[in-house]
């Protein structure tokens, strides 16, 4: 039996959505220095800054109230300016918006397209970085015969329902399967969308930097190869993926991924723009040549990793089969403590983890999705405080 959250309360988390500086040369962020294959990643303070500083080994997570509650297989969670919060059904194809502060749900519309069908549908969800202008929700879906990704003006103007304008697709053409279709996406602080894609079990395709599975793709908002690509002419940023499931950025704007192992390990990966990380060669860490290691590895039972955030100096990675919040503290892109496990077993399957400023995130559950055990209020979006 999974303990239960505190009821929602009167408060709100106002949220900052912050845009970077690209690189001189439009490149990606975070790409100075480097390091040798198979080695994790880290990078020394720039010239005349002061060192980073390290999170303490041992953090706490404290669930402050559940902000939402009955939603349907929630997937992607995005902060609006102003302290709302959108989250997509994967299965209903709908985006609804919740108010923090009451819980009061208010759907914008369905996603026209979407074929929900295993693990595909409506997935990961993102605001332009120009939202406050523009109106864009871009969002990741499944649909007959690809995964895609569309963008979609919100009037807040019109009834509830009737919010979300006709999709315009921004890139098509990723390999769709029963499983394996990644689906998280985010803007980068160089502007840029980041993909994570799945190789739909065709595990070849990983390899295939011609192939769109199994990589991270970072394109322009209009769906083009994002300039300073590491590949000419190709959206592909880093490949050898199994299934890429959450994209978060530290404050020195180094990109990290967590990815589905098969059947030995799951990972946390600091990216490099170009790198290889091993599918289907390598799952976890390995000596051989040419593959990056990551940052982390779990047992599947343990983790089964989904969303990811940065708060606190630590990466906050949500666990699906593993059915926990896992911290693990970061010095650079190596990981200077053994990662810890909260919240194990109290909320069920755990999809998605959002910062919300300071030291509090937000928690999306998973147990309406077909493979988790509802119980009363199920799905639930919860606020954490965390160190």
């Amino acid at each position: 039996m999974r303990l239960r959250a505190v009821p929602a309360v009167l408060a709100t988390a106002v949220l900052l959505l912050t845009a970077g500086c690209s690189s001189g040369d439009g490149g990606p962020p975070g790409t100075d220095g480097s390091a040798s294959p198979g080695d994790t990643a880290t990078r020394s303070p720039s010239p005349g800054r002061s060192a980073e500083p390290t999170p303490p080994a041992k953090g706490s997570v404290k669930v402050v109230r559940t902000v939402a509650e009955g939603l349907n297989s929630p997937w992607g969670l995005a902060p609006v300016p102003g302290g709302d919060l959108l989250v997509s059904s994967r299965d209903e194809a709908t985006i609804t918006r919740v108010d923090p502060a009451t819980g009061e749900k208010t759907e914008l519309g369905e996603v026209p397209g979407v074929s929900p069908s295993g693990e595909g549908g409506l997935l990961g969800i993102a605001l332009s970085p120009a939202y406050a202008s523009d109106r864009m929700i871009y969002a990741y879906f499944t649909s007959a015969s690809d995964n895609r990704v569309v963008r979609m003006i919100h009037d807040e103007d019109k009834p509830a329902g009737e919010q979300l304008g006709a999709p315009d697709t921004v890139f098509r053409g990723i390999p769709k399967g029963v499983i394996h279709n990644g689906g998280r996406i985010a803007f980068g602080p160089d502007r840029m969308l980041y993909v994570g894609t799945g190789e739909s079990g065709d595990t070849g395709l990983s390899q295939d930097k011609e192939s769109l599975g199994g990589k991270i793709l970072r394109l322009t908002p209009e769906g083009e190869p994002a300039p300073g690509n590491p590949f000419p002419d190709s959206p592909v940023y880093s490949y050898g993926h199994r299934n890429v499931q959450g994209l978060a950025w530290d404050r020195e704007q180094r990109l990290f991924a967590s990815e589905f192992g098969q059947n030995t390990w799951d990972e946390l990966n600091a990216i490099r723009p170009g790198g290889n990380y091993g599918w289907p060669q390598a799952e976890g860490r390995s000596d051989e040549g040419g593959f990056r290691n990551p940052v982390e590895q779990w047992r599947t039972d343990e983790a089964s990793p989904s969303g990811i955030a940065h708060a606190e100096g630590s990466v906050w990675m949500a666990g699906l089969r593993g059915e926990r919040l896992w911290r693990i503290p970061l010095k650079g892109t190596a990981a200077s403590a053994e990662p810890q496990a909260f919240l194990e077993g109290e909320y069920g399957r755990l999809r998605t983890v959002v910062a919300a400023g300071d030291d509090r995130l937000w928690l999306a559950t998973s147990n309406t999705d077909g493979r988790g055990d509802p119980e009363d209020g199920d799905d639930r979006i919860l606020e954490l405080r965390v160190s």
